[in-house]
């Protein structure tokens, strides 16, 4: 890119940020590489969401169109509840995507953020419009392959969507809120739930409609936990970087999430340097790893992360918020 035009992109995004500080203020070549870095990297990582939920969201439409709406068939959550409704109403199933959300991402707004609210909002807009818009063929008959293949389908799409940084199924920002006014697990609010569609489709759509949606409702949730690569509800994320001070502050300021720092030696090799460092421990939901990454390769790149599942958590930063994104 031509330097000048370089200059000009990077003066309007430091503007924008920081409108009132940066009237008339002459950037240091540091300051507009260190900003046009992070332009590049907000870029890259906005074009591979936009990628990944634009799959999720066709993936998630060849589930629906292609297998469980001829049959029928439900799966749980949000998605599941459109389905009742589709099949006790014939109104079209877009529309009770859209419907049905709504409340969900009016909720996701207080949950977790603005931004991740708005990707929720164009991701369901966006399933919509293509279950509206886009034919699909028929692809079976057969009731078993239609609840395997429709929730694989319909998992994959969910997952990629989270992957993303959004979701097209609000069921799990309900279990997050749930959570933590209740103080019990994601998993547990979310299986209730589930009980609670799958015994109203027994009732109003028979037995065996309900035992096969409950196929495809497993079929669904197995595929979403390996696009997600079994990521639990709750992650620790262990960060060891120069930039310790930077990442702290990051986390407490940027995504509302408290930190525990304590110091440890790093080395490497035989005669590697025992330097001392700050090593930075947070605890987050899977929907804001994807922020985490993106902010984290802003400040260090080649900061060292260790992650591994929490089953649950008591009080701190994660049920409670004391800041809002």
């Amino acid at each position: 890119m031509h330097p000048f035009w370089t200059r000009v992109i990077i003066q309007t995004t430091i503007k924008n940020k920081k409108s009132k500080q940066a009237a008339g203020k002459i950037y240091s070549d540091y300051e507009l590489a260190k900003a046009y870095r992070n332009f590049i990297i907000s870029t890259k990582n906005q074009v591979k969401d936009i990628l990944l939920i634009t799959a999720g969201i066709f993936s998630a439409a060849f589930g629906f169109k292609g297998f469980l709406l001829t049959n029928h068939f439900i799966d749980g959550g949000a998605t599941g509840i459109s389905l009742l409704l589709f099949a006790l109403t014939k109104i079209p199933l877009y529309i009770w995507i859209i419907a049905v959300n709504i409340p969900f991402v009016i909720l996701a707004y207080t949950v977790i953020g603005k931004q991740f609210a708005i990707k929720t909002a164009l991701s369901i807009t966006g399933l919509a419009i293509v279950l509206a818009t886009v034919t699909f063929p028929d692809v079976t008959k057969d009731n078993l392959l239609v609840a395997v293949f429709g929730g694989f389908f319909l998992g994959a799409g969910i997952g990629l969507a989270v992957r993303g940084g959004a979701v097209i199924d609000g069921t799990e920002v309900l279990a997050i809120y749930l959570s933590r006014k209740l103080g019990t697990t994601i998993g547990d609010i979310i299986i209730v739930i589930n009980i609670i569609i799958f015994s109203a489709a027994a009732y109003l759509l028979g037995v065996e409609v309900a035992l096969y949606s409950m196929i495809t409702y497993l079929a669904a949730s197995k595929t979403l936990d390996f696009i997600i690569e079994g990521i639990e509800e709750y992650i620790g994320a262990t960060i060891v970087s120069a930039q310790s001070e930077k990442i702290r502050q990051m986390i407490i300021n940027s995504m509302g999430r408290g930190v525990t720092v304590y110091k440890g030696r790093g080395g490497f090799g035989k005669h590697g340097e025992k330097t001392e460092i700050d090593i930075v421990y947070t605890v987050l939901t899977r929907l804001e790893l994807n922020k985490l990454h993106t902010e984290l390769e802003k400040i260090d790149a080649d900061a060292f992360v260790v992650m591994s599942p929490v089953k649950d958590t008591k009080g701190g930063m994660i049920k409670k918020r004391a800041y809002k994104h």
